[in-house]
């Protein structure tokens, strides 16, 4: 096991699978421990033990990241049991695809209040304590989508475009406290999500899933998809030390396909 967190907490939101789960693994190989949040408790304490890691590494909490009150109760959790939380991951994040005249306001309310708000809810909810402490990295995982404008997923961009503008407002308040607030972007992830993007895109592009992959992948320069351990290896960059002069960044992961 490294140790470029150790001793460290860290909070992962969306922690069940794809890019959290990976970033929780990533983090406990490091030395960390880690409370994991999910809406899926048994979900959480299924890969717990699967991963068979003690109690006094990992925590799980069911959590809707759209409940305020949930987020700070779980933000309370963790602190009265490990005493404070050194690293935030705000990873939890919904995807809707559809031509913007389709989109409902609901649709778009429904995004907001998981990609956006739930970052904010669990962000206010850490920060007087880093803040206090005068440490802390959170790390905010937006999207390419937060950097550009693409066809039939305005809602979700919106959000995504909202996470990255917080990550830099934040930053600047923040770094008065020595803590740290960046955002990782990344292209397409081989996750659940892409699968969902693939079906949605295709549908409303009037296309087949595979033709989608292939326009999808023509995009790439390096011609394939981010596997989820890459994210989680900027995430582990991002929450160490070796970070500490980074600070309201969007750093993008994604085979070159923005470039900026």
């Amino acid at each position: 096991m490294s140790s470029r967190l150790d001793n460290q907490v860290a909070l992962i939101t969306g922690a069940s699978r794809g890019i959290g789960r990976a970033i929780a693994q990533a983090y406990l190989k490091e030395g960390a421990r880690v409370a994991l949040v999910a809406t899926d408790a048994a979900k959480l304490q299924a890969l717990q033990q699967s991963w068979g890691s003690p109690a006094d590494r990992v925590m799980t909490l069911g959590v809707d990241v759209r409940d305020r009150q949930a987020c700070v109760q779980a933000v309370e959790r963790v602190q009265a049991q490990w005493g404070g939380i050194d690293i935030l991951v705000n990873n939890a994040g919904v995807y809707r695809a559809k031509s913007f005249l389709d989109y409902t306001d609901q649709d778009f309310q429904d995004l907001l209040d998981v990609n956006l708000f739930g970052v904010l809810h669990f962000m206010q909810a850490c920060l007087p304590g880093m803040q206090a402490r005068r440490r802390g990295s959170i790390v905010n995982i937006a999207s390419t989508a937060g950097k550009w404008g693409s066809r039939n997923q305005s809602a979700y961009n919106t959000s995504k475009h909202a996470v990255v503008g917080l990550t830099r407002c934040v930053a600047l308040e923040a770094s008065a406290h020595q803590v740290r607030v960046n955002a990782i972007c990344p292209g397409f992830v081989q996750t659940d999500m892409v699968e969902t993007l693939k079906r949605e895109a295709s549908r409303s592009g009037g296309i087949s899933a595979d033709a989608f992959q292939a326009s999808m992948l023509a995009r790439v320069p390096l011609g394939r998809i981010v596997e989820p351990e890459e994210v989680a290896e900027m995430a582990v960059y991002l929450g160490s030390q070796e970070s500490r002069s980074i600070t309201g960044q969007s750093m993008m992961i994604d085979g070159g396909m923005v470039m900026l």
